[in-house]
């Protein structure tokens, strides 16, 4: 009897504390069908064979481009080439990446574990009992997973081979698909719908090629020739998928040794695509590939799903894929989670206001990426991102302020940024350094798919080739791998090219995450009405500021980015009196000047970090302090 079965791939350097989710909803939906299916996770295994500890340094510590992970399985895919492993030892790791002996010989010796592991997983696992398996591949699990496919080709000729995920979108996957013939199918895009079509065939023996040409989203292969039959349909409608099955992945959890250095979080997928992404294309981002449609659950659909899973595997931390949060969901989804003790890490846009951190906050999202990614209005420009630096600076400070820890990139590069750039977001970084550092500094990349590789003589781009590296991990010419590889390098056209101009601001970024500022600057408004301002920073010009009246009003309404005749209007408003932009200025520059408040030039923020009465004890005005007196804009002096 011809096996039925299906079985579900995540291969190493899958990330250890994550489910697949793709593979987790393509059982769900085959086990509707009453197909069965099994999810492994080999990652588990080549841990406890190399050790957790490193496991998480080659899939985190490593240079993400330099693809150690991916190297390492080499030999196991296309056999031993000592030049070519020497030259990547010298080009990538030594001079590129100025990796030490003694982390070089960390990676030689788990590549000599890979071709361990690959007899081993060949043979435990029932391969008999297995009509299909598939690889989800995604960062670096690309050669792992065909140097197993490969093996299971070579052992188990009657068993299809099916790949999917990120590494295989869109042309990638169809070029892929060409160049290792021992893929039987690949699934370039969404594969909701075209996965679980094609298993239904595959195991109806119904593979002829008029039947598989139905199938939306497949690439196939026919007398040694590979087809494409077209980009899949997204899912328009995503309340209509089901619940992922993490069954597998908790098993193994619970049945791997290096369970222990293991900190699992469950992933919830609430939207798909980028809303932002539909209106103004980030000229960097080449995430989405060809799905940058905006879809997002029903925020019913949605709570249901956190509730099920959180009952189901009893774990309260949980890891949205979205790349960014739908905007309704603060007004329904965020709402229902808060009081419900779960944790969430969320991507979002800086474009929020005081009142939406707080109910992200309150909802338990205590992690998010913003997407900063600059402090230059003219840089964010050339972006595309739709925000600005004190936008961005006024969200860092609402997640600190509400306990919300915020990972957010320092990128540079970009063509068309200026000199003055760097040299006017220096004087703000200075004044910014007791909030959150950035957990990434580095020069904009090329990625496919992004505008800057689909229109790069537009932007003054030039001379595109693939990154190095990737010439040692797939043995083919230049031209054949621009066609399945994501990261690219390039020139700029005379006149375009930025280096340099962000030296002193990179200097400062990877200063600031070395030694991040150990003071803080905080307000309280006590009980005599004034607002005291204590500054524990290493940049303070003073410890202490009181202020009042007018001070205390025009410096608390700059809590959110104003501009300075914004101010002066507020400030006649609540006073009734009449105040010219000179004057109103003189107190907004004095501010700026002792580093309590930023300007872009236009705009002016407020740096303080409110606190409670009871959570900061505040000295006398006569102790260390400025009392301004109530109505009388005055100039607080120069640092």
């Amino acid at each position: 009897m011809r096996a039925k079965k299906v079985l579900l791939l995540s291969m190493p350097f899958g990330a250890l504390e994550r489910q697949a989710l793709g593979i987790s909803l393509l059982k769900a939906s085959l086990m509707e069908k009453g197909i069965k299916c099994d999810i492994k996770y080999p990652t588990f295994t080549f841990a406890e064979l190399i050790g957790a500890d490193e496991y998480y340094w080659v899939s985190n510590d490593l240079p993400h481009t330099a693809f150690a992970g991916e190297w390492v399985f080499t030999s196991a895919l296309s056999g031993s080439n000592p030049t070519a492993d020497k030259n990547y030892i010298r080009e990538i790791l030594q001079d590129e990446w100025k990796l030490r002996e003694n982390d070089i010989a960390r990676i030689l010796n788990i590549r000599n574990m890979v071709q361990h592991f690959i007899d081993y997983y060949m043979e435990t696992v029932s391969w008999k009992e297995y009509a299909i398996v598939g690889f989800t591949s995604t960062f670096e699990q690309n050669i792992s997973s065909l140097a197993l496919a490969k093996r299971i080709k070579k052992t188990y000729p009657r068993i299809k081979i099916v790949f999917g995920g990120g590494n295989w979108e869109d042309e990638m996957g169809v070029e892929l698909h060409k160049m290792f013939p021992f893929v039987d199918y690949a699934c370039p895009g969404e594969a909701d719908e075209s996965f679980p079509a094609l298993v239904e065939l595959i195991l109806s023996e119904q593979t002829q090629k008029k039947s598989l040409k139905k199938i939306k989203g497949i690439v196939y292969r026919s007398y040694g020739k590979s087809y494409y039959t077209g980009s899949s349909d997204i899912v328009s409608e995503l309340d209509r998928l089901p619940f992922p099955d993490y069954s597998d992945y908790f098993k193994e959890l619970d049945e791997t040794s290096a369970a222990d250095a293991i900190a699992p979080n469950i992933l919830i997928e609430t939207s798909r695509g980028c809303w932002w992404g539909n209106k103004s294309h980030c000229t960097f981002c080449g995430l989405n590939g060809r799905t940058l449609c905006y879809r997002s659950k029903s925020p019913a659909r949605a709570i249901r799903e956190v509730e099920h899973l959180v009952e189901k595997w009893k774990f309260d931390m949980l890891q949205a894929v979205d790349n960014v949060i739908d905007m309704e969901y603060f007004e329904s989804f965020l709402p229902a989670m808060a009081g419900r003790n779960l944790t969430f890490f969320y991507e979002v846009r800086t474009n929020l206001n005081r009142e939406q951190v707080k109910i992200l906050s309150e909802a338990g999202v205590k992690n998010v990426q913003p997407g900063v990614e600059s402090l230059s209005n003219h840089v964010l420009k050339l972006m595309r991102k739709g925000t600005t630096a004190l936008r961005n600076i006024q969200a860092l400070k609402w997640f600190k302020e509400h306990g919300i820890s915020a990972g957010w990139n320092f990128l540079y590069g970009f063509p068309g940024e200026t000199r003055e750039d760097y040299s006017e977001m220096l004087e703000i970084l200075h004044s910014i350094r007791f909030l959150e550092p950035p957990t990434g500094c580095g020069p904009v990349r090329l990625d496919r798919f992004s505008p800057y590789f689909n229109h790069w003589e537009e932007y003054g781009l030039t001379n595109i080739r693939t990154i190095a590296s990737y010439k040692y991990l797939y043995p083919f010419p230049e031209d054949r791998l621009k066609k399945i590889v994501y990261y690219f390098d390039y020139d700029y056209k005379p006149g375009m090219d930025p280096s340099g101009y962000a030296d002193e601001a990179i200097e400062f970024v990877q200063d600031w995450q070395k030694n991040p500022e150990t003071g803080t600057l905080k307000s309280i408004v006590r009980e005599d009405g004034r607002l005291f301002l204590a500054d524990t920073r290493s940049c303070a010009a003073r410890r202490h500021f009181v202020f009042s009246g007018i001070d205390r009003e025009a410096y608390e309404y700059c809590d959110s980015m104003r501009s300075c005749n914004s101010v002066v209007k507020h400030l006649n408003r609540v006073f009734q009196k009449t105040f010219t932009e000179k004057q109103v200025e003189k107190l907004l520059n004095a501010l700026v000047a002792n580093r309590l408040t930023v300007t872009d030039g236009k705009n002016f923020l407020s740096l303080a970090i409110r606190v409670q009465p009871d959570l900061l004890n505040s000295p006398p005005s006569k102790d260390g302090g400025l009392n301004l007196k109530q109505e009388q804009l005055t100039n607080t002096g120069k640092r």
